[in-house]
C-alpha cells in the first residue's frame, strides 16, 4: 500500500518561509516523478511543482516561480518544497503526489491524471 504523508505546513507571516516534506511508503520513489499541488477554499486544485524521478528536470507554476524550490532525497524516499518570500495567496492545502511514469514534461506536469497517489495534505496558512 502506497502512503505519502506530508508535514512542515504551519502559520507563517508574508515574506516567511517553510519547507515542506512528503514521505512516501510502499514505493520506491527514485522510479518516478513527483510532484506538489495545492487547493485552497472554494477553489480547484492546482498545479504547484513537479520533479523528474532524477531530480534533473522541475517546473513551476508561474505563480511560483523563482520563490519555491522543489527537490527530492531518493535515498530517503522524500520530496521537498521550499516555499520563500510567502504570499496570503500561497494560503492553501498543500498536496504531494507520486508520478506515473519517471519522466514529466511541461505539458504534462500540471496535469492531475499524471499522478496516482496522493497524500492527505498539510496546511499552509500565510497572514499578511
Amino acid at each position: 500500500q502506497v502512503q505519502l504523508v506530508e508535514s512542515g505546513g504551519g502559520l507563517v507571516q508574508a515574506g516567511g518561509s517553510l519547507r515542506l516534506s512528503c514521505a512516501v511508503s510502499g514505493q520506491t520513489i527514485s522510479n518516478y516523478a513527483m510532484g506538489w499541488f495545492r487547493q485552497a477554499p472554494g477553489k480547484e486544485r492546482e498545479f504547484v511543482a513537479a520533479i523528474s524521478w532524477g531530480g534533473g528536470n522541475t517546473f513551476y507554476a508561474d505563480s511560483v516561480k523563482g520563490r519555491f524550490t522543489i527537490s527530492r532525497d531518493n535515498a530517503k524516499n522524500t520530496v521537498y518544497l521550499q516555499m520563500n518570500s510567502l504570499k496570503p495567496e500561497d494560503t492553501a492545502v498543500y498536496y504531494c503526489a507520486t508520478g506515473r511514469t519517471r519522466a514529466i514534461w511541461t505539458t504534462t506536469a500540471p496535469l492531475t491524471r499524471s499522478y496516482d497517489y496522493w497524500g492527505q495534505g498539510t496546511q499552509v496558512t500565510v497572514s499578511s
